[in-house]
């Protein structure tokens, strides 16, 4: 495949990639559940102790009724010994036999259900374990361009909220499934040996649940799709609450703030009312059918009892058997629930991790070999998945940077800026043309490799909860110290860090706040150059910065960017005075290049900007 063909279909990933993401509920039921219950097979280990724990214990409970039966039947002989006076002693015996093998019977299934219990939860866990890294690894592979469509509430919600409701299904799920199984399939076998009739009552609640569960899981996982919505949409609020703090206290909107999150939270309890009404109302149909099918055993058991066709203990054997399965058959009721959430869940979590990312490392991509350091756009054309096909963010772009020469990139909002670094760190996939460093084309080598030559400096600073000095050595993370502080120097960061009390140890608030813009924008600087890169883009990266400090900014950075190819990205012309190509973008397409004074004297475009910034307070009106 060339490498056209290669952005192509690349591109072609994305826009099915952003598509396929708004429908979570795209595969089946069973293939859902089925992914599911093989990641639990992953630790075959475990999963073999957990379910052969469960048959255990399940034929353990099935010895249980006879053992009942088996005394009502020897405490009945014992009282009618007792009326004859004879062979009371040897029935005592007998009974007291059967009470320690019922005892000794009882401690066994509950340790085999504990067993049952812990693998159950453990296997679980370890499947949230896996899936947690396998979603923040997808996370960190998807393209800037599907990030961008996808809000980071909803990829939140899925990561903890899906991956936990995947993780019940194992203990309440799987196993579960397979305890009632052995139960109903072994108490069949031992009751309809007994009487064929009463087995058939005893177990004729069966269908009924069957198919009242089956109906209910459809309705469940339809509340727990619309509940995980709205969850989602409740993290998108209090996730942009917390990110937009200063505005919402800057234009008291407590208020309103407050009654949006109440409006969401009311429709997500609403939702969740639903779901509780109808679990409810699904397990009360369940025990309303279960006591009937127990009355209707009494009633008949004890007249075949009467008729001497059944013994008393066989009529308790099948009220115990009831009894024990009561519980178990309530819980059908939990684990559709648990089977509802986890395809539910599941489809979510997997409707991301199927994802093939748009930009990624083709078969062939070896490292990004550099010689002489020289960036080249060839006649590059681009547009964003959302546009129309005959509209372009960029086109014919031409340039060349190499080492110690600076190119500045100037022009209106919109005008496509931006989007060229983004294009040179390869975020996104050139439409047509390419992009070269050292003649090779950025799309046949490594991400990684490209990355570590690159160093893009962007206006917006996000910053870490952490120290100055890990943000700043972010870039490097096993940077030295003192070229760590070289690079706060050259980003006149430095002075300001050597005043704090504990310097470069001081902790940085969440996001930054606890800094202005302009040290934000100059710890992102001191960031980006820290790596021994061999090409700078600044991205309006000093825009928050006083033209003072900017200027001492860029004296600090002549001598390191000698042998550095320099991209400057920026909406202050006095940020590309130091420039030896400017080109003036505007609709996407380079309209003027030229030095400074080149243009200048061009009186064109460049020429009406720089007079309009150089008007007393008038700079900013033209960004």
């Amino acid at each position: 495949m060339s490498t056209s063909e290669a952005s192509s279909s690349s591109t072609q990933l994305d826009s099915d990639a952003i598509a396929g993401s708004a429908d979570p509920l795209s595969k089946l039921d069973s293939r859902v559940l089925w992914r599911i219950t093989l990641l639990a097979m992953r630790h075959p280990g475990r999963m073999a102790l957990g379910v052969g724990a469960t048959i255990f214990a399940a034929g353990f409970q099935l010895f249980v009724p006879q053992f009942i039966g088996k005394a009502v039947d020897q405490a009945y002989g014992l009282l009618r010994d007792a009326a004859s006076g004879a062979g009371r002693e040897q029935t005592q015996d007998a009974l007291l036999n059967t009470a320690l093998i019922l005892v000794a019977i009882s401690l066994m299934r509950g340790l085999f259900t504990m067993i049952q219990n812990y693998q159950g939860e453990t296997i679980g866990h370890l499947i949230a374990h896996d899936l947690r890294l396998a979603y923040y690894r997808k996370l960190q592979k998807l393209s800037i361009g599907w990030h961008a469509h996808v809000h980071s509430g909803d990829l939140m919600t899925r990561g903890m909220l899906d991956i936990e409701g995947v993780r019940v299904f194992v203990s309440t799920g799987i196993l579960r499934a397979f305890l009632l199984a052995i139960l109903i399939g072994g108490g069949f076998i031992i009751l309809f040996r007994v009487d064929s009739v009463l087995c058939i009552l005893a177990l004729g609640f069966v269908p009924f649940v069957g198919v009242s569960t089956s109906i209910a899981r459809i309705k469940l996982r339809d509340t727990w799709l619309r509940l995980q919505a709205e969850l989602s949409v409740l993290t998108k609020a209090m996730e942009e609450n917390l990110g937009g703090l200063r505005v919402v206290r800057a234009f008291a909107a407590q208020p309103y703030e407050l009654s949006r999150f109440d409006r969401i939270s009311r429709r997500a309890l609403k939702i969740s009312h639903e779901r509780i009404a109808l679990f409810v109302r699904n397990t009360a149909q369940m025990t309303y059918v279960f006591f009937l099918a127990m009355g209707l055993v009494l009633w008949i058991g004890g007249q075949k009892t009467l008729d001497g066709e059944i013994t008393l203990g066989q009529l308790a054997e099948f009220l115990a058997f009831m009894t024990i399965l009561q519980m178990p058959i309530r819980q059908i009721g939990w684990m559709s629930n648990s089977v509802a959430r986890a395809s539910t869940c599941g489809g979510r979590l997997f409707n991301v991790l199927d994802l093939i990312p748009s930009i990624m490392d083709g078969p062939d991509a070896g490292d990004l070999v550099m010689s002489d350091g020289v960036l080249r756009f060839e006649n590059v054309d681009f547009s964003y998945p959302a546009q129309a096909s005959d509209s372009h963010t960029l086109s014919g772009i031409d340039f060349q940077a190499g080492p110690g020469r600076t190119i500045g990139i100037v022009g209106p909002p919109g005008s496509g800026k931006s989007t060229i670094a983004q294009l040179i760190g390869r975020f996104y996939e050139v439409g047509n043309g390419r992009i070269t460093i050292d003649g090779q084309d950025i799309r046949d080598v490594t991400l990684a490799s490209l990355r570590q030559k690159v160093s893009i400096i962007q206006q917006e600073a996000f910053l870490f909860t952490a120290s100055i000095g890990h943000n700043v050595a972010y870039g490097d993370p096993w940077a030295s110290q003192p070229n760590i502080e070289r690079s706060a120097t050259m980003a006149q960061l430095h002075s300001y860090i050597t005043s704090l009390p504990t310097d470069y140890a001081t902790l940085v608030g969440e996001r930054g706040l606890s800094l202005s813009g302009g040290q934000r924008q100059r710890m992102s600087i001191a960031r980006g150059i820290l790596p021994d890169s061999a090409i700078l883009v600044f991205d309006d990266s000093t825009a928050a910065v006083d033209a003072a400090t900017e200027a001492l900014i860029h004296i600090g950075l002549q001598e390191f960017a000698r042998h550095r190819a320099v991209i400057i990205i920026a909406h202050r012309l006095s940020s590309l005075r130091h420039a030896h190509e400017i080109l003036f973008l505007e609709q996407g397409r380079i309209v003027e290049r030229g030095t400074q004074d080149e243009l200048l004297a061009l009186n064109g475009r460049y020429a009406e900007l720089h007079r309009l910034q150089s008007l007393p307070g008038r700079e900013e009106a033209s960004r």
